[in-house]
């Protein structure tokens, strides 16, 4: 990994990067080699896995595929390895057969008036992938604080994964930095910079028979990350429980948690 770029050049997966150099509120910045953020890991090269275990000391993996996704995929290769530790959390809000990777081109699962009653205020677009975010904390709430405990976990780097790594993890990613005190600017930029990678994203996914069915016709800017989507996703949480420390207070996130993942991302 370079000093330049919070970007991890793997082999086997091509949206890897650290949660950390990222502006705080106050001032600083999130510490690096802490906490990674990825696509699916399936792919893993030897020498893949020696740079993540050996060299960024990679002790834990957050899991946030579907039951299908890892019976159909298999668990991956760092499964093999006994140093680290695999937390499979999975947030069941599938729109696809069995992935969520429609959240942002088809309105499928979605009950506008249950997920977002104020419907009516954001574009159709906007509510489709809103409302598959907000279906990961309505429907797995224990699933989505698990994770963030995981990956606040101080015994070496954690690593949160989905499929394309844009939408579960993105969500997970945004909560943590949220909670490190991170600038809704930069929260907003990291989500956004799975972007520069979708191509390659894409093209994997289009590889194997488990995502290609979700995928196949679909232009890739229908799925772009865009800003507003995770800015709208925001604005749900600030509107419904006052922000995201409020949603997690009311879902058993204690001061203590609050504390493991600050001193995970800040020092």
């Amino acid at each position: 990994m370079s000093e330049m770029t919070r970007w991890i050049e793997l082999e086997g997966a091509v949206n890897a990067r650290d949660l950390g150099g990222l502006p705080t509120r106050d001032g600083g910045v999130t510490v690096r080699g802490r906490i990674f953020r990825a696509d699916n890991l399936q792919g893993l090269t030897p020498r893949d896995v020696a740079l993540l275990v050996g060299e960024l000391k990679l002790r834990h993996v957050v899991d946030l595929r579907s039951n299908a996704e890892v019976a159909l995929e298999g668990p991956g290769p760092l499964t093999r390895v006994p140093e680290v530790r695999h937390h499979h959390l999975t947030l069941f809000a599938e729109g696809g057969r069995h992935t969520d990777v429609e959240a942002d081109t088809q309105p499928l699962g979605i009950d506008g008036d249950r997920v977002l009653p104020w419907a009516e205020r954001v574009p159709d677009e906007e509510l489709r992938v809103t409302g598959f975010y907000f279906g990961y904390l309505r429907d797995r709430p224990s699933a989505v604080i698990a994770a963030l405990r995981a990956m606040a976990l101080d015994d070496g780097a954690a690593l949160v994964h989905c499929a394309a790594g844009k939408d579960r993890t993105g969500v997970l990613s945004a909560l943590a930095l949220e909670v490190a005190g991170v600038t809704r600017e930069a929260i907003v930029a990291d989500y956004a910079a799975t972007g520069e990678r979708l191509e390659l994203i894409l093209r994997r996914l289009r590889a194997s028979e488990t995502y290609r069915g979700d995928l196949d016709s679909r232009p890739a800017d229908d799925h772009l990350p865009r800003p507003r989507y995770i800015e709208q996703f925001f604005q749900v949480l600030e509107e419904r429980f006052g922000g995201v420390m409020g949603w997690l207070s009311r879902n058993g996130w204690t001061e203590t948690d609050t504390a493991a993942m600050r001193a995970r991302l800040r020092d």
